[in-house]
Protein backbone atom coordinates (compact mmCIF):
# COMPACT_ATOMS: atom_id res chain seq x y z
CA UNK A 1 0.00 0.00 0.00
CA UNK A 2 1.28 3.19 -0.88
CA UNK A 3 0.14 7.19 0.30
CA UNK A 4 -0.33 9.57 -2.85
CA UNK A 5 1.11 12.48 -4.62
CA UNK A 6 -2.23 14.06 -6.21
CA UNK A 7 -2.76 13.62 -10.06
CA UNK A 8 -5.70 14.16 -12.38
CA UNK A 9 -6.50 11.63 -14.84
CA UNK A 10 -9.25 12.11 -17.11
CA UNK A 11 -9.70 8.94 -18.47
CA UNK A 12 -8.56 5.29 -18.69
CA UNK A 13 -5.14 6.17 -20.40
CA UNK A 14 -4.28 8.89 -17.42
CA UNK A 15 -5.21 6.15 -14.98
CA UNK A 16 -3.04 3.44 -17.39
CA UNK A 17 0.09 5.68 -16.98
CA UNK A 18 -0.67 6.80 -12.91
CA UNK A 19 -0.19 3.09 -12.39
CA UNK A 20 3.34 3.00 -12.91
CA UNK A 21 3.82 6.23 -11.40
CA UNK A 22 2.69 5.50 -8.18
CA UNK A 23 3.72 1.94 -7.64
CA UNK A 24 7.33 2.20 -8.68
CA UNK A 25 6.89 -0.66 -11.48
CA UNK A 26 4.48 -1.98 -14.14
CA UNK A 27 2.47 -4.44 -12.80
CA UNK A 28 1.84 -7.64 -14.23
CA UNK A 29 -0.94 -10.12 -13.38
CA UNK A 30 -3.04 -7.99 -10.36
CA UNK A 31 -5.19 -6.45 -9.93
CA UNK A 32 -4.87 -2.32 -8.77
CA UNK A 33 -6.98 -0.01 -6.76
CA UNK A 34 -6.33 3.85 -6.49
CA UNK A 35 -7.57 6.40 -5.09
CA UNK A 36 -10.05 9.45 -6.56
CA UNK A 37 -10.48 12.42 -4.85
CA UNK A 38 -10.78 12.93 -1.35
CA UNK A 39 -9.77 10.11 1.19
CA UNK A 40 -9.54 10.27 5.30
CA UNK A 41 -6.72 8.59 3.87
CA UNK A 42 -5.46 7.90 0.18
CA UNK A 43 -3.73 4.73 -0.39
CA UNK A 44 -2.95 3.13 -3.79
CA UNK A 45 -3.25 -0.94 -3.63
CA UNK A 46 -2.00 -4.10 -5.70
CA UNK A 47 -1.98 -7.36 -4.82
CA UNK A 48 -1.29 -10.60 -7.20
CA UNK A 49 -4.11 -12.09 -8.95
CA UNK A 50 -5.26 -14.80 -7.68
CA UNK A 51 -4.81 -18.31 -10.04
CA UNK A 52 -8.51 -19.54 -10.42
CA UNK A 53 -11.67 -18.03 -9.43
CA UNK A 54 -12.05 -19.47 -5.95
CA UNK A 55 -9.89 -17.65 -4.42
CA UNK A 56 -11.99 -14.35 -5.54
CA UNK A 57 -13.84 -13.67 -2.35
CA UNK A 58 -10.73 -13.00 -0.72
CA UNK A 59 -9.69 -10.71 -2.42
CA UNK A 60 -12.77 -9.06 -2.63
CA UNK A 61 -13.04 -9.06 1.55
CA UNK A 62 -9.88 -7.97 2.02
CA UNK A 63 -9.73 -4.70 -0.28
CA UNK A 64 -13.40 -4.24 0.98
CA UNK A 65 -12.07 -4.10 4.26
CA UNK A 66 -8.99 -1.65 3.28
CA UNK A 67 -11.00 1.00 1.53
CA UNK A 68 -13.59 1.63 4.14
CA UNK A 69 -11.16 1.44 6.95
CA UNK A 70 -9.02 4.23 4.65
CA UNK A 71 -12.55 6.42 4.27
CA UNK A 72 -12.23 6.35 0.27
CA UNK A 73 -15.05 7.78 -1.64
CA UNK A 74 -14.15 7.25 -5.27
CA UNK A 75 -11.40 4.93 -6.79
CA UNK A 76 -10.25 2.99 -10.20
CA UNK A 77 -9.97 -0.65 -10.41
CA UNK A 78 -7.45 -2.30 -13.13
CA UNK A 79 -7.09 -5.54 -13.87
CA UNK A 80 -3.39 -6.33 -15.70
CA UNK A 81 -4.13 -9.85 -17.31
CA UNK A 82 -4.36 -12.11 -20.30
CA UNK A 83 -6.85 -14.14 -19.11
CA UNK A 84 -9.90 -12.25 -19.69
CA UNK A 85 -12.02 -14.66 -18.11
CA UNK A 86 -10.42 -14.15 -14.58
CA UNK A 87 -10.27 -10.15 -15.11
CA UNK A 88 -13.60 -10.31 -15.40
CA UNK A 89 -14.94 -12.39 -12.60
CA UNK A 90 -11.98 -10.39 -10.24
CA UNK A 91 -12.69 -7.12 -11.42
CA UNK A 92 -16.50 -6.57 -11.20
CA UNK A 93 -16.36 -8.80 -8.12
CA UNK A 94 -13.82 -6.04 -6.38
CA UNK A 95 -15.77 -3.43 -8.31
CA UNK A 96 -19.58 -4.43 -7.81
CA UNK A 97 -18.70 -5.11 -3.78
CA UNK A 98 -16.95 -1.51 -3.67
CA UNK A 99 -19.76 0.14 -5.05
CA UNK A 100 -22.45 -1.95 -2.88
CA UNK A 101 -20.42 -0.41 -0.26
CA UNK A 102 -20.72 2.95 -1.15
CA UNK A 103 -18.03 4.20 -2.75
CA UNK A 104 -17.80 4.95 -6.73
CA UNK A 105 -15.98 3.32 -9.27
CA UNK A 106 -15.83 5.47 -12.67
CA UNK A 107 -13.16 3.43 -13.99
CA UNK A 108 -13.59 -0.56 -13.88
CA UNK A 109 -10.69 -1.94 -16.85
CA UNK A 110 -8.17 -4.61 -17.97
CA UNK A 111 -5.08 -4.70 -19.47
CA UNK A 112 -3.03 -6.72 -21.64
CA UNK A 113 -0.07 -4.33 -21.53
CA UNK A 114 -0.93 -2.85 -24.49
CA UNK A 115 -4.37 -2.93 -24.71
CA UNK A 116 -7.08 -1.65 -22.21
CA UNK A 117 -9.96 -3.13 -22.07
CA UNK A 118 -14.01 -1.71 -20.48
CA UNK A 119 -15.21 -4.38 -17.39
CA UNK A 120 -18.80 -4.22 -17.62
CA UNK A 121 -20.48 -1.17 -16.18
CA UNK A 122 -17.39 1.04 -16.73
CA UNK A 123 -18.25 4.91 -17.65
CA UNK A 124 -15.95 4.71 -20.53
CA UNK A 125 -17.14 2.91 -23.40
CA UNK A 126 -14.06 1.03 -25.35
CA UNK A 127 -14.62 -1.12 -28.44
CA UNK A 128 -14.62 -4.81 -28.24
CA UNK A 129 -10.86 -5.18 -29.50
CA UNK A 130 -9.77 -2.88 -26.89
CA UNK A 131 -7.74 0.44 -27.23
CA UNK A 132 -4.06 0.43 -27.43
CA UNK A 133 -1.94 2.80 -24.90
CA UNK A 134 1.55 3.49 -24.51
CA UNK A 135 2.35 4.62 -21.31
CA UNK A 136 6.08 5.39 -22.35
CA UNK A 137 5.22 8.83 -23.83
CA UNK A 138 2.44 9.56 -21.54
CA UNK A 139 3.26 13.53 -19.72
CA UNK A 140 2.95 11.37 -16.20
CA UNK A 141 6.11 8.86 -17.18
CA UNK A 142 7.77 12.79 -17.70
CA UNK A 143 6.70 13.92 -14.50
CA UNK A 144 8.41 10.85 -13.08
CA UNK A 145 11.54 11.21 -14.49
CA UNK A 146 11.47 14.95 -12.85
CA UNK A 147 10.92 13.73 -9.82
CA UNK A 148 13.66 11.70 -10.14
CA UNK A 149 11.13 8.06 -9.63
CA UNK A 150 12.96 4.96 -10.92
CA UNK A 151 9.87 2.73 -12.71
CA UNK A 152 11.24 -0.71 -13.21
CA UNK A 153 9.71 -2.89 -15.80
CA UNK A 154 7.95 -5.51 -13.05
CA UNK A 155 7.82 -6.21 -9.14
CA UNK A 156 11.10 -8.55 -10.32
CA UNK A 157 12.88 -5.91 -11.31
CA UNK A 158 12.47 -3.67 -8.65
CA UNK A 159 13.03 -6.92 -6.10
CA UNK A 160 16.18 -7.23 -8.38
CA UNK A 161 17.31 -3.99 -7.59
CA UNK A 162 18.22 -4.55 -4.47
CA UNK A 163 20.56 -7.49 -4.88
CA UNK A 164 24.12 -6.41 -4.73
CA UNK A 165 25.28 -6.50 -8.61
CA UNK A 166 29.24 -5.70 -7.84
CA UNK A 167 30.75 -9.10 -6.21
CA UNK A 168 34.05 -7.60 -5.18
CA UNK A 169 32.25 -4.88 -3.48
CA UNK A 170 30.29 -6.72 -1.58
CA UNK A 171 33.80 -9.03 -0.75
CA UNK A 172 35.48 -5.51 0.24
CA UNK A 173 32.51 -4.87 2.46
CA UNK A 174 33.06 -8.27 4.04
CA UNK A 175 36.65 -8.12 4.37
CA UNK A 176 35.85 -4.74 6.24
CA UNK A 177 33.70 -5.87 8.42
CA UNK A 178 35.76 -8.82 9.32
CA UNK A 179 38.35 -6.28 10.50
CA UNK A 180 35.78 -4.38 12.82
CA UNK A 181 34.60 -8.04 14.44
CA UNK A 182 38.39 -8.66 15.16
CA UNK A 183 39.13 -5.63 16.25
CA UNK A 184 36.14 -6.01 18.56
CA UNK A 185 38.01 -9.08 20.25
CA UNK A 186 40.68 -8.25 20.84
CA UNK A 187 39.42 -4.97 22.85
CA UNK A 188 37.00 -6.78 24.89
CA UNK A 189 38.48 -10.13 25.00
CA UNK A 190 35.13 -11.96 24.20
CA UNK A 191 33.22 -12.91 20.92
CA UNK A 192 30.94 -10.17 20.15
CA UNK A 193 27.33 -12.28 20.25
CA UNK A 194 25.33 -12.36 23.58
CA UNK A 195 25.74 -9.74 26.62
CA UNK A 196 27.75 -6.78 26.57
CA UNK A 197 29.30 -6.57 30.12
CA UNK A 198 31.82 -3.72 31.02
CA UNK A 199 34.48 -3.07 28.63
CA UNK A 200 32.31 -5.13 25.69
CA UNK A 201 29.02 -2.60 27.07
CA UNK A 202 31.43 0.78 26.59
CA UNK A 203 32.11 -0.18 23.14
CA UNK A 204 29.02 -0.73 21.97
CA UNK A 205 28.05 1.93 23.05
CA UNK A 206 30.73 3.67 21.27
CA UNK A 207 29.60 1.66 18.08
CA UNK A 208 25.79 3.35 18.70
CA UNK A 209 27.56 6.52 18.96
CA UNK A 210 29.23 6.76 15.92
CA UNK A 211 26.11 5.11 14.09
CA UNK A 212 24.10 7.74 15.15
CA UNK A 213 26.43 10.58 14.29
CA UNK A 214 27.08 8.43 10.51
CA UNK A 215 23.68 8.57 9.57
CA UNK A 216 22.93 11.69 10.38
CA UNK A 217 26.48 12.96 8.43
CA UNK A 218 24.39 11.21 5.30
CA UNK A 219 21.32 12.78 5.42
CA UNK A 220 23.27 16.52 5.75
CA UNK A 221 25.86 16.18 2.50
CA UNK A 222 24.34 12.35 0.97
CA UNK A 223 27.86 11.35 0.60
CA UNK A 224 28.08 7.35 -0.31
CA UNK A 225 29.73 5.42 2.68
CA UNK A 226 33.06 3.90 1.93
CA UNK A 227 33.55 -0.11 2.28
CA UNK A 228 34.95 0.41 5.88
CA UNK A 229 32.32 2.41 6.59
CA UNK A 230 29.78 0.20 5.13
CA UNK A 231 31.40 -2.92 6.38
CA UNK A 232 31.58 -1.35 10.24
CA UNK A 233 27.99 -0.06 10.15
CA UNK A 234 26.64 -3.89 9.18
CA UNK A 235 28.40 -5.16 11.97
CA UNK A 236 26.92 -2.65 14.58
CA UNK A 237 23.38 -2.91 13.45
CA UNK A 238 24.09 -6.24 14.61
CA UNK A 239 23.21 -5.53 17.90
CA UNK A 240 18.91 -4.64 18.28
CA UNK A 241 20.25 -1.65 20.42
CA UNK A 242 22.27 -0.11 17.96
CA UNK A 243 19.97 -0.65 14.77
CA UNK A 244 17.47 1.09 16.75
CA UNK A 245 19.59 4.04 17.09
CA UNK A 246 19.72 4.70 13.42
CA UNK A 247 15.67 3.72 13.05
CA UNK A 248 15.63 6.87 15.55
CA UNK A 249 17.09 8.84 12.97
CA UNK A 250 14.32 8.79 11.14
CA UNK A 251 11.56 11.22 10.21
CA UNK A 252 8.48 11.95 7.98
CA UNK A 253 10.68 14.83 6.39
CA UNK A 254 13.62 12.70 5.70
CA UNK A 255 12.21 9.46 4.65
CA UNK A 256 13.69 9.44 1.39
CA UNK A 257 17.13 10.35 2.25
CA UNK A 258 17.03 7.18 4.30
CA UNK A 259 15.86 5.08 1.77
CA UNK A 260 18.90 6.25 -0.61
CA UNK A 261 21.15 5.56 2.33
CA UNK A 262 19.87 1.86 3.36
CA UNK A 263 19.02 1.37 -0.12
CA UNK A 264 22.84 1.40 -1.14
CA UNK A 265 24.12 -0.33 2.04
CA UNK A 266 21.45 -3.23 1.09
CA UNK A 267 22.90 -3.53 -2.00
CA UNK A 268 26.74 -4.19 -0.82
CA UNK A 269 25.54 -6.51 2.19
CA UNK A 270 27.21 -9.92 2.64
CA UNK A 271 23.59 -12.19 3.18
CA UNK A 272 25.00 -13.00 6.61
CA UNK A 273 24.98 -9.12 7.41
CA UNK A 274 22.11 -8.43 5.44
CA UNK A 275 18.89 -8.57 7.91
CA UNK A 276 19.24 -5.33 9.78
CA UNK A 277 19.92 -2.87 6.65
CA UNK A 278 17.42 -4.58 4.81
CA UNK A 279 14.67 -3.83 7.31
CA UNK A 280 15.87 -0.22 7.99
CA UNK A 281 15.58 0.15 4.22
CA UNK A 282 11.77 -1.23 4.13
CA UNK A 283 10.66 0.88 7.06
CA UNK A 284 12.06 4.16 5.38
CA UNK A 285 10.47 3.11 2.14
CA UNK A 286 6.97 2.50 4.36
CA UNK A 287 7.78 6.07 5.60
CA UNK A 288 8.24 7.38 2.59
CA UNK A 289 4.86 5.97 1.16
CA UNK A 290 6.65 3.59 -1.03
CA UNK A 291 4.96 0.49 -0.26
CA UNK A 292 5.94 -1.67 -3.14
CA UNK A 293 9.16 -1.26 -2.64
CA UNK A 294 8.79 -1.64 1.81
CA UNK A 295 7.77 -4.93 0.51
CA UNK A 296 10.71 -5.82 -1.32
CA UNK A 297 13.21 -5.06 1.04
CA UNK A 298 10.87 -7.20 3.74
CA UNK A 299 11.50 -10.39 1.20
CA UNK A 300 15.22 -9.36 1.08
CA UNK A 301 15.75 -8.96 4.96
CA UNK A 302 13.91 -12.30 5.31
CA UNK A 303 15.61 -13.74 2.70
CA UNK A 304 18.57 -13.78 5.01
CA UNK A 305 17.19 -13.82 8.52
CA UNK A 306 13.24 -14.88 7.83
CA UNK A 307 12.37 -14.22 11.53
CA UNK A 308 13.73 -11.09 11.86
CA UNK A 309 11.40 -8.89 13.96
CA UNK A 310 11.56 -5.55 12.39
CA UNK A 311 10.53 -7.41 9.09
CA UNK A 312 7.76 -8.76 10.52
CA UNK A 313 6.23 -6.21 12.03
CA UNK A 314 6.30 -4.33 8.80
CA UNK A 315 5.04 -6.74 7.09
CA UNK A 316 2.16 -6.56 9.26
CA UNK A 317 1.79 -3.10 8.85
CA UNK A 318 1.90 -3.17 4.90
CA UNK A 319 -0.48 -6.10 5.00
CA UNK A 320 -3.07 -4.36 7.42
CA UNK A 321 -2.43 -1.07 5.11
CA UNK A 322 -1.22 1.18 7.82
CA UNK A 323 -0.71 4.75 7.16
CA UNK A 324 2.69 6.23 7.64
CA UNK A 325 0.84 9.19 8.86
CA UNK A 326 -0.05 6.84 11.69
CA UNK A 327 3.92 6.50 12.93
CA UNK A 328 5.89 8.71 15.25
CA UNK A 329 9.14 9.28 15.29
CA UNK A 330 11.33 6.96 17.89
CA UNK A 331 12.17 9.22 21.03
CA UNK A 332 15.96 8.84 21.37
CA UNK A 333 15.20 9.69 25.04
CA UNK A 334 14.26 6.20 24.98
CA UNK A 335 17.22 4.50 23.34
CA UNK A 336 18.21 1.33 25.83
CA UNK A 337 21.81 1.97 24.30
CA UNK A 338 22.75 4.70 25.99
CA UNK A 339 20.85 4.47 29.36
CA UNK A 340 22.18 4.76 32.13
Amino acid sequence: MTETKTLRAKNPGDVLALVPYFLGFHPEDSIVVLTLGDATRPFHARLDLPADVEEVPALVEYLAEVAGRHGLHRVVVVVYSDDEQLAEVAGLAVAGRLERDGLSVPVAIRSDGERWYCLAGCEHGCPAEGTPYDVSTHPFTAEAVVDGRVTYSSREALRDSLVPTDPDEVDAVRRAADVVLDGFRAAVGQPAEGPAPGRARAHLVAEGQWVGQRVRRFLADGLRLTSEEVGRLLVALASIEVRDVAWAEMAHDNAGRHVDLWRDVVRRAPLELLAPPAALLGFAAWLAGDGALSWCAVDRCQEAEPDYSLAGLLADALAGAVPPSAWRPYDRENLTLFAR
